[in-house]
Formats: structure tokens, C-alpha cells, sequence
């Protein structure tokens, strides 16, 4: 939510919003096939419940439009290999799995096809994700260069929070993945505080430098809390007076105040799960209309018209 969902939800008042759940990237990953279902519904009842407004915006599941993974092909033929080679993400997902799938290699180009495949011209992302946008970039321009002007090069929009860090851990990203550095919206009020309490604040030797710990904390007061807030204790921690049990407190407070009213939304729409399903299946069918007028235009531009 701190890191990209709050800032997808102001922008869908400033022009057409397109959002994805993005599950063949999971398959990149080892992951149970039983539960993939129940993973797609629950990233649906996040967005819905933090305000994604299918009135306003399109929500859909990656594969139900089958056009991105035309496009993913298409511009593999624009890519190099060395450019695959230096991304950060790569490096960093390989280095946890046993097996490293030329999925996991080619990740970047996928997330190219779905940012193109729509002729987007703005991305929300987090600091971790600039080097996926400019190799997208890349990609637009070379084949704009080859085969004739189609993809405009997107900009990014930043987050407010560009990356939040783990809890326990804040020399990590957090992830749902590591058990206690994250906090779920469908977390209880208890369980948010408990994590806020135990976040860490201070590693190793006191530096002039403000520590990991405390500046993610600082990261995520400017999220969930008034502005007057974060002012206090900054004036706090430049004092050297910054107590660590009134920061956690507070953060924990108003970010229950935050996640308390959408975890009750998420509650109230798991309760009607066909209209979930309807939501993503209306949103697939408008933006496949799109999706295959861009295709339509690249195959003519590739010369892939023969009996057509």
C-alpha cells in the first residue's frame, strides 16, 4: 500500500488507469499451482479495498489477455542479452532459487509487453523498479528505430515512499515472503502494532548517519501519518531525543487508523466473490480491445500480414 497501491489510487482522477495482476511473473518463481487462484483474489480484494475503482480504472488479471505474452516475444527479438544480464532483480531472485528458469532471465521484457502492449506514457513505480522502466525505454526505441514510430517511451511517476524496507530486517526490501517484514491489510489492529513494536531501529555502532532501522520507520510516518507528525519527532531525532517507544506507538496508531477501514472493505468484498470475478473479467475484456489494436499494428509493422 505505502510503496505503490496510494499512489495508484490518486492517479485515477488524471487520466485512464490501467492496473494488472500480474501472475504469469509469478510463475518465475516456485510456487503451488492450488493456491494461484486464491493468490489472484486476494491481490483483487487488496486493490479493490484500498480504492481501486473499477468505475474509474481497469483491474484485470495478466493472463486473461493473452496479447501481452505476443508482445513479450516480439520484443525479445529487440533485446540483448547483455542488457537482461546487468538487471539488479535478476541477480538478486537467482541468487535465492536452486533452479534459475529463463523466465526469471527474461522477467524484464515481460514487464516491458505489459507497459507497451497499452501505449503507456506514465508508470507508477518504487525506486527498485527504474531499471525495468528505462531497459523498457529501450526496448520502445529500438524497435521505433527498426521497424517504424509505435511505442511512446513511459516516464516514471514515483512513489512518495520509494522503498520501504523490512521490519526486522531493514537492510532488506520488505516481502510478504519474510516472515515478520511485512504487515498484510488483512492484518488485525493487534498483529499491526505487535510488528510496529518489534520493528528494528538501531544496528551495530551509533554513526552520525541516521540508522536503516529509524529511517524506515521515518518512511513509513510520512506515509500513514499528519505532516505536523513526522515534524515532531524529526525535531525529536535532530535533538537527540528521540525515543523510540513514542515513535513506534504512534506510527503503530496511525497506521491502524489507515489499514482498519480497508481491511473492512476487503472483508466486506470477500464476500461477494463473483463480483470480484466480474470486475476482472468486464476490465479484461475492455483493455483486450486495446490490446489487440496494438497488435494488430505491430504484426503490420513486422510485415506479419502474409494471408491476413
Amino acid at each position: 500500500y505505502a510503496g505503490a497501491i496510494q499512489n495508484w489510487v490518486r492517479m485515477q482522477g488524471e487520466g485512464e488507469c490501467l492496473y494488472s495482476i500480474v501472475d504469469y511473473h509469478a510463475l518465475t518463481m516456485p510456487y503451488d499451482t492450488a493456491e494461484m487462484p486464491r493468490r489472484v483474489q486476494e491481490a483483487a480484494l487488496d486493490l479493490l479495498a484500498c480504492g481501486i475503482d473499477p468505475e474509474k480504472s481497469r483491474l484485470f488479471v495478466q493472463s486473461h489477455v493473452p496479447e501481452h505474452t505476443e508482445l513479450t516475444w516480439v520484443l525479445s527479438c529487440c533485446a540483448s542479452i547483455g542488457e537482461l544480464n546487468r538487471m539488479t532483480q535478476f541477480k538478486e531472485k537467482s541468487d535465492q532459487v536452486d533452479f534459475v528458469n529463463a523466465g526469471l532471465f527474461t522477467y524484464p521484457i515481460l514487464m516491458a509487453a505489459d507497459i507497451l502492449l497499452y501505449k503507456a506514457d506514465t508508470v507508477p513505480v518504487g525506486e527498485d523498479q527504474l531499471q525495468h522502466l528505462e531497459v523498457t525505454r529501450v526496448f520502445a526505441r529500438r524497435f521505433n528505430a527498426q521497424f517504424g514510430q509505435t511505442f511512446p517511451e513511459p516516464q516514471p511517476r514515483m512513489t512518495t515512499a520509494p522503498r520501504i524496507m523490512a521490519l526486522n530486517d531493514p537492510t532488506r526490501k520488505m516481502s510478504k515472503s519474510l516472515e515478520g517484514s511485512a504487515i498484510m491489510l488483512s492484518d488485525s489492529d493487534e498483529v499491526i502494532l505487535r510488528h510496529v513494536k518489534r520493528a528494528v531501529t538501531d544496528v551495530g555502532p551509533k554513526t552520525d548517519e541516521m540508522s536503516p532501522g529509524v529511517k524506515n520507520l521515518f518512511t513509513l510516518l510520512k506515509v500513514f501519518s499528519p505532516a505536523e507528525t513526522v515534524a515532531h519527532f524529526q525535531e525529536q531525532y535532530e535533538a537527540g531525543g528521540l525515543r523510540y517507544k513514542e515513535l513506534k506507538e504512534t506510527l503503530g496508531q496511525d497506521m491502524v487508523a489507515t489499514i482498519a477501514p480497508i481491511r473492512e472493505r476487503r472483508l466486506e468484498l470477500a464476500d461477494k466473490p463473483s463480483q470480484v470475478c466480474e470486475i476482472l473479467h468486464e476490465s479484461a475484456r475492455r483493455v483486450r480491445e486495446m490490446a489487440r489494436e496494438t497488435m494488430a499494428e505491430v504484426r503490420q509493422k513486422l510485415g506479419l500480414t502474409a494471408c491476413s
